[in-house]
């Protein structure tokens, strides 16, 4: 059985430096630049820039491209689902985390490269590697995050949770402004290489590279991990991953505060996530933009505002949760998220309006995934198995997002407008904070 010194320094550092590397996929993939290409790519406008056809057909079904994009989101995260849990009892037993986390990682950042063959005329094809990279993304986070109780104290890990995130949205927006002097300089070869030739797809290519080389400075010294088994090679290995979860599964019936704050997270983290995900591909149609250039570089713009505004919110959250608690703390930002949404819903039309949910956004976002992340690591128990307990809040989590990108997806299947998708929001954090309200004290984090 191995162990660590907990509050280590240059473990920590190691640590958090995975956020440094694996952000930029959920920003420059999830948020800036895959999403526009693909909308770009996806959409047939006039002279104008007015929406002249925005579907696509799929195995013989029409979709709008946004809808799909949201049902591509769902599967990935559904295959997480299923795999996790078992590879994360493995992981427990074996105290191999970090091997686990470095395939992820491989998986994720391959793929990002392979999205520089996308090709509109062969879809399912074109959104595989797409489907790879959030499986490899996500399925990193599992073990990435089971980390924390093991490397940091109780009263430490707001703290180290919270600066994770913030190397996440400082190194994230560094690469992502790379690329965009990139593609401004390659946009003016685009004539001469012709209209097949997209400066965008370049971005792809830097996410892996960037995602894969500064993650193995995690590699190389981040500890193994605690494990609870032998470590030795058994027959039986995949038994013992399902007898850790159902281990994991009957002590959960004797936590109150954790089943409570697995539900509440389940629903706020829902709208978080939807968020993330559809941001950019709303404001591409929902918003009054003057032209196509100006709208590129708005979202851009509002997107670099959220990055770096993350970054204060993450310790701004931090510090509300020493003053008042994890749980208010995290009260006071859903009840933020809910302002947000209601805004968006009924207000938010032009550029300005835009920046100033951006703005909002961005405060609340790194704040609420940063304390989510250490609430649930202080409300666990005295336990070894803390790859299997992460797995269920991966579960919890990837379960949420499923639920919200495909009920997004297929609200505006249905009705024909993003905005409508924004009242399932709405509810989703509203449940959430009711839930939030029902966690017992516990001195940790009240």
């Amino acid at each position: 059985m191995s162990s660590i010194i907990k509050n280590d320094k240059k473990t920590i550092r190691a640590w958090t430096f995975y956020d440094w590397a694996n952000s930029s996929f959920p920003l420059v993939i999830n948020s800036a630049i895959f999403p526009a290409f693909y909308e770009y790519q996806t959409t047939v406008r006039d002279e104008q820039g007015q929406i002249i056809n925005d579907t696509v057909n799929v195995l013989g079904h029409t979709f709008k491209n946004t809808e799909l994009y949201s049902y591509f989101v769902s599967l990935a995260l559904l295959v997480v689902c299923f795999t996790a849990p078992i590879l994360s009892g493995i992981a427990d037993y074996r105290g191999n985390k970090k091997r686990f986390l470095a395939q992820f990682c491989i998986l994720g950042s391959f793929s990002c490269a392979g999205l520089f063959f996308f090709d509109k005329n062969h879809m399912i094809l074109s959104m595989i590697p797409f489907l790879t990279a959030t499986i490899g993304y996500w399925g990193s986070l599992v073990f990435y995050n089971a980390y924390l109780p093991e490397i940091a104290t109780v009263d430490m890990q707001d703290k180290v949770s919270a600066k994770g995130f913030a190397l996440g949205y400082i190194g994230s927006s560094i690469l992502l402004i790379i690329n965009l002097v990139l593609i401004t300089l390659g946009s003016k070869a685009k004539e001469a290489g012709g209209e097949n030739f997209y400066p965008a797809k370049y971005a792809f290519i830097t996410v892996a590279i960037w995602w894969f080389c500064f993650a193995l400075y995690t590699l190389r010294n981040l500890p193994k991990g605690i494990g609870n088994g032998s470590g030795e090679k058994q027959k039986n290995v995949l038994s013992k991953g399902f007898k850790e979860l159902l281990k994991v599964f009957r002590e959960l019936k004797d936590q109150t505060a954790l089943k409570r704050f697995l539900r509440s997270y389940f629903f706020y983290n829902m709208g978080v996530q939807t968020v993330m995900y559809m941001a950019t591909l709303f404001a591409a149609k929902e918003i009054d933009w003057p032209s196509e250039d100006y709208k590129k570089t708005a979202l851009i713009v509002s997107i670099l505002l959220i990055q770096f505004l993350g970054v204060a919110g993450s310790f701004l959250f931090s510090w509300v949760s020493s003053k008042i608690g994890n749980v208010k703390a995290l009260g006071i930002a859903i009840f933020i998220w809910i302002l947000i949404c209601v805004s968006v819903f009924l207000f938010i039309n032009t550029p300005v309006e835009f920046y100033c949910v951006a703005a909002s956004v961005g405060l609340v976002m790194g704040g609420i995934q940063a304390l989510s992340r250490s609430t649930y690591s202080k409300l666990l128990p005295e336990t070894k198995d803390h790859a299997s307990y992460f797995s269920f809040f991966d579960v919890t989590e990837k379960i949420g997002i499923v639920v919200g990108t495909f009920s997004f997806g297929l609200i505006e299947g249905l009705t024909g407008s993003m905005r409508q998708s924004v009242l399932a929001l709405i509810s989703f954090f509203a449940i959430g904070f009711i839930l939030l309200l029902f966690i017992p004290k516990k001195k940790s984090i009240a």
